[in-house]
């Protein structure tokens, strides 16, 4: 593993260590990640790049493209190298509008987890996020989440996560089974979820932000842009430099305890 990634390494159970910055592959689909890529072979390297980087910690999910991404990782990786980990998502899926509307039901989870098992090339996937949709009502979340966690133990799963959700989903899905991660919107110019960040890291549930750098657009903050001009760097350099770890709880919970963040 390269040691000059920043952050290291996150321990979020027994089968699961990342590196704290992760790769989120969404991008590598065509616009608004829908169809394929604009340079296949571009997106292959980008891949085997990130792999040969050291870094161990793979987002994506089945509905990236739909069913392209999946098989852009498998072709550049497979047979994947020890210790990369690949995490996924489902509970969506994608329309001819490059729309997301959820896709909860039983049938369309399992068929969701099987999907992304046959276009990866794997017998078990090292984590899967319950990505919920237009609700933040916890008993919304426990029909679903019951449903991976008997994937789980069946084998299919090793670690559960949670997406866009709320404080009281987590909790709610806790109850059925483990949540080793909470997976939200966030960053530098984003801070809804300042608290959720902190109940997490004292909950020891890592944070992993998606859209750490803007996602499809640029993010929305001028200091960033003016910080960035002073010292010469990209706004997006300062979006993800890492902040030094200080001894007081609620700011330095989130840079030293929780945040996996995934690079897009």
């Amino acid at each position: 593993m390269n040691a000059k990634l920043p952050g290291g390494t996150l321990r979020l159970s027994d089968t699961l260590t990342l590196t704290r910055v992760g790769f989120g592959a969404l991008q590598l689909a065509g616009p608004m990640a829908y169809g394929p890529p604009r340079d296949r072979d571009e997106a292959l390297a980008v891949l085997r790049d990130v792999a040969d980087a050291g870094t161990t910690h793979l987002d994506t999910s089945d509905y990236y493209g739909p069913h392209l991404v999946n098989g852009l990782i498998r072709e550049a990786l497979h047979p994947y190298r020890d210790g990369l980990r690949i995490a996924t998502k489902v509970g969506a899926r994608r329309t001819p509008d490059r729309g997301w509307p959820a896709a909860l039901s039983r049938p369309e989870l399992v068929q969701a987890v099987h999907d992304n098992l046959e276009h990866l090339g794997l017998d078990a996937i090292d984590l899967v996020n319950l990505r919920m949709t237009d609700t933040l009502e916890p008993a919304d979340i426990v029909e679903p989440f019951t449903v991976l966690a008997e994937l789980r133990d069946q084998g299919l799963i090793r670690n559960l996560g949670v997406s866009n959700v709320s404080l009281d989903q987590v909790r709610a899905a806790r109850e059925i089974a483990p949540v080793v991660a909470v997976q939200n919107h966030y960053n530098i110019a984003h801070r809804l979820d300042d608290d959720l960040v902190d109940w997490c890291a004292r909950q020891g549930i890592a944070f992993v932000p998606f859209w750490p750098l803007g996602g499809f657009r640029p993010l929305p903050l001028q200091v960033l842009v003016d910080v960035a001009s002073d010292l010469g760097v990209s706004a997006r350099q300062i979006a993800r430099a890492p902040r030094p770890a200080a001894s007081t709880a609620s700011s330095s919970s989130r840079p030293s305890t929780t945040p996996a963040s995934r690079r897009r």
